[in-house]
């Protein structure tokens, strides 16, 4: 099949006939990290200051009863702030937690009782992460679903706020203290 150009008038196969070169894509890979059965917290560290955002993609299996990714920043234990909307398909709930120590993703992990090819899945933007003037803005959106009961399959909207201007250059994840299963994956990227 031929394509014409609107912008040149050039007849080709190509989609791309007359357009600018196609870049896929605007991340690039900085770390991964997959569990492995004993970890309970796992840290991307020495992140470069060369970046617009961060966003983490995470698969996570978490063991005995996890249910939300915890996270801190610079090993800082003070002044996050998170607010949570999860819903189940029969209700929804509103959560939040102010002055803590982590900020609490929620509806993010699966737990190890399920069966082994259940995971959660959550994608975390980290805004403004290499400033030194703005306080670090996250938001996250994940989901679960171990296709029984609306106790355990749901989808949440997280936002959080650490009031630190310092930039973050480590991030320390965690399950609430449970171990990271082997089929956990968290991988961080940098936009460009």
């Amino acid at each position: 099949m031929a394509v014409l150009s609107i912008k040149n008038g050039i007849v080709s196969r190509s989609m791309l006939v007359g357009n600018e070169p196609f870049s896929p894509s605007s991340f690039e890979s900085i770390q991964t990290y997959t569990g492995n059965g004993t970890d309970t917290t796992m840290t991307f560290g020495s992140i470069p200051a060369t970046y617009s955002s961060l966003q983490l993609r995470c698969l996570s299996r978490g063991v005995a009863g996890a249910s939300r990714i915890t996270m801190r920043f610079n090993g800082d234990a003070t002044g996050y702030t998170t607010h949570n909307l999860s819903g189940d398909g029969l209700s929804a709930t509103a959560l939040g937690y102010a002055d803590t120590g982590y900020l609490y993703l929620w509806q993010s992990v699966a737990d190890s009782s399920w069966a082994a090819n259940i995971l959660g899945a959550a994608i975390i933007d980290i805004h403004d992460y290499a400033s030194t003037t703005l306080n670090k803005t996250v938001r996250c959106f994940a989901g679960m679903n171990n296709n029984t009961t609306s106790t355990y399959q749901g989808v949440a909207l997280s936002s959080g706020v650490w009031i630190d201007t310092s930039a973050i250059n480590s991030i320390a994840i965690g399950f609430d203290g449970a171990a990271f299963t082997t089929s956990t994956t968290f991988a961080l990227y940098g936009v460009k």
